[in-house]
């Protein structure tokens, strides 16, 4: 009979991003503190340049998580900014990064940290519906909910920001988030952590109730920076061809089709939400082919 690998004790250190989060981050706290903790752990804060009352917030947490820190990271604005700085000062050996308006469900934290044992790389699984009115979560219910998301153009799969778990030396070994880029730069994390041997891996137990924006404007707007970003991903990792133009057609049939379903779509708030969503990704997709001179990709 093979003899068990005792598992080593380590470490955890949860990173949460913070920019005038306070409406949402008493409830994400909540959340760790509800957790089965399989070791020591801490809470590192990293302040973007917040002007909103954090502190009243932090308060009723004091006593309750072991340690809970707040990191002054205003210097450059952007979550991958304060994601850095977070992990540089963090002691565990285990990162989870968790963002402010986000709810870890039962059993995340231990899950991850059980997977980080035998992996190095490892994402949680979303759910749309705990945090989101029914016709917003209709747009992006399948999200990472079975799987690793995927793109057409990209050579490996990728996970939200707020849901990963990495080694803090795997986080130092590909220099953390690209702070040049203030979207997408999970997806860019994902593809040089791969693309350096690392393999992410899907956890399906643990599950992270993942809150989307909720006006119809600020999902057009979203879709719009995610489209755009979209865009320098394609020209950095996908090898250029003859079949750009084909491209160009591609995105001409389908802003068509969207279009043509717009009657139909605003009949629903459910469908409203949709199309505000699809057309920001297509007025994303363009300009961004406008601003890095590649084809209006779509994900």
């Amino acid at each position: 009979m093979q003899t068990p690998v005792p598992k080593v004790s380590m470490r955890i250190s949860v990173i949460i991003p913070y920019l005038n989060a306070a409406d949402t981050l008493g409830e994400t706290l909540g959340a760790l503190v509800g957790q089965r903790w399989p070791t020591e752990w801490e809470v590192i804060i990293a302040d973007n340049g917040s002007t909103d009352d954090l502190g009243s917030v932090l308060k009723p947490f004091t006593s309750r998580i072991p340690s809970l820190n707040v990191v002054d990271a205003s210097a450059k604005r952007g979550a991958a900014y304060a994601r850095n700085l977070a992990v540089h000062q963090a002691r565990g050996d285990k990162i989870l990064f968790c963002d402010a308006d986000d709810v870890p469900g039962a059993g995340w934290a231990a899950a991850l940290a059980e997977s980080l044992h035998h992996h190095d790389f490892v994402a949680a699984r979303f759910e749309f519906d705990r945090l989101n009115p029914p016709s917003i979560a209709a747009t992006r219910r399948g999200t990472q909910a079975d799987a690793l998301q995927t793109c057409r153009f990209l050579p490996f799969p990728f996970a939200g920001a707020g849901s990963l778990g990495i080694l803090k030396r795997m986080h130092a070994e590909v220099g953390g988030f690209d702070e040049r880029m203030s979207v997408c730069e999970d997806t860019d994390y994902c593809m040089r952590l791969q693309f350096a041997g690392r393999k992410l891996v899907f956890v399906p137990d643990a599950l992270l109730h993942y809150r989307l924006r909720t006006t119809q404007s600020q999902m057009y707007l979203q879709g719009v920076r995610y489209a755009e970003s979209n865009v320098f991903l394609y020209k950095k990792y996908s090898p250029r061809s003859s079949w750009e133009l084909w491209r160009w057609r591609a995105y001409s049939h389908s802003l068509r089709a969207l279009l043509g379903r717009t009657p139909d779509l605003t009949r629903t708030q459910e469908g409203k939400a949709l199309l505000a969503w699809r057309l920001g990704i297509h007025t994303g997709a363009f300009m961004g082919a406008v601003k890095f001179g590649a084809p209006p990709v779509m994900a």
